[in-house]
């Protein structure tokens, strides 16, 4: 009985063993006989692009008028600035609603006379037209255009001559100018300016802008960062008082001398969409005047304050003036331009410590 146990116990094991290793052999072969599956690679399919190689076109910017910023193909012929008077006396002038930017300036008797710029319009007759002071040059030298001017001291026309401007003398015999029936001397001097046009020197040709435009009167710097005005009380001097208001209706701020409503000889106020004023100082000058008075100038290379007004708004400026024959530039706050409105500009230019300007 023992015999026969030991011996079953014996082929058990061997049973099991023999099964083991018939299994490990089965796992050797199928590991031998079947190799490792290498899993599918990627593939990313890339959109066909066509490289455009044509340059970005520029936007189309429309042409506009130099001195104004207006659309419209400006016309090559150059700028003509014309001194004319402002007295009692001159008003009401002829041609002064069709200029493109008019600077009133202070002379001896604190009197103001004003240097009216022509370039997009062509009134027939200007006047009346006086003499030339030591500020002039300084206006007119960054147009490379035009003077017109009915005479001058020799010390003040040797500052004209010396500005590069092409001169346009009464006195000097120039054609276009003339005296006109039911004014008095030495208020009745007036002029052509289709005349003058025809004389301009070989290479006079349409000025370079003078101020930063905006595209539109709602992009103009006052107007986008101003604050909102009514009225601009000017005291230039004891004789020169330009008020302007704003009025909504024609989009212009309309002149006054004083109290009293500034017209042209055609009828039509005096109006501007573009008031700027300029702070500069105003020192007497060498040149005398009747009865000993000194001839005043402006100190304009250099920079000052400013006021840029459009669109019933006004906004605080710098202005800047590198030299005689560069244009004066507005500059803001934050050194960006102080774009005005397309459209016309009168520039008043505030003695520094005698003038003022009130904005209500």
């Amino acid at each position: 009985m023992a015999v026969t146990g030991r011996r079953g116990t014996t082929r058990g094991r061997q049973a099991r063993a023999g099964a083991l290793a018939a299994v490990g052999a089965l796992l050797a072969l199928a590991a031998c006989g079947s190799p490792t599956a290498t899993p599918a690679p990627t593939v990313t399919n890339r959109a066909e692009v066509a490289a455009d190689k044509q340059a970005v076109p520029a936007p189309e910017v429309p042409p506009t008028w130099p001195l104004t910023g207006v659309p419209g193909a400006p016309d090559p012929r150059p700028a003509i600035a014309v001194k004319i008077e402002n007295t009692s006396a001159a008003r009401p002038q002829s041609g002064l609603e069709n200029a493109d930017v008019v600077w009133e300036t202070v002379v001896e008797f604190e009197v103001s006379r004003f240097v009216a710029v022509y370039h997009s319009q062509a009134p027939e007759e200007i006047g009346p037209i006086r003499s030339v002071r030591p500020m002039d040059p300084l206006i007119v030298a960054p147009l490379h255009g035009l003077l017109a001017y009915s005479g001058g001291q020799a010390g003040i026309l040797d500052l004209v001559a010396q500005s590069g401007v092409q001169e346009v003398s009464h006195d000097g015999g120039a054609p276009g100018m003339y005296r006109v029936r039911g004014r008095s001397a030495p208020h009745n001097v007036y002029g052509s300016l289709s005349t003058w046009w025809g004389i301009a020197e070989p290479g006079r040709t349409a000025p370079g802008e003078q101020f930063a435009f905006a595209r539109s009167a709602d992009r103009a710097a006052a107007v986008t960062a101003g604050t909102p005005a009514a009225t601009l009380d000017f005291r230039l001097s004891g004789q020169a008082h330009p008020v302007w208001s704003w009025d909504a209706a024609s989009g212009t701020w309309l002149r006054s001398e004083g109290s009293q409503p500034a017209t042209a000889a055609s009828g039509a106020r005096l109006s501007a969409v573009n008031v700027v004023s300029i702070t500069a100082p105003h020192p007497p000058t060498s040149y005398g005047a009747q009865g000993g008075a000194a001839v005043p100038t402006y100190e304009l290379v250099g920079s000052g304050d400013a006021v840029v007004a459009t669109g019933g708004r006004t906004v605080a400026a710098r202005w800047q003036k590198d030299a005689q024959d560069q244009p004066m530039r507005l500059f803001l706050p934050d050194g960006s331009d102080a774009t005005l409105a397309p459209g016309n500009t009168w520039v008043e230019l505030v003695p520094a410590g005698s003038g003022t300007l009130t904005v209500s």
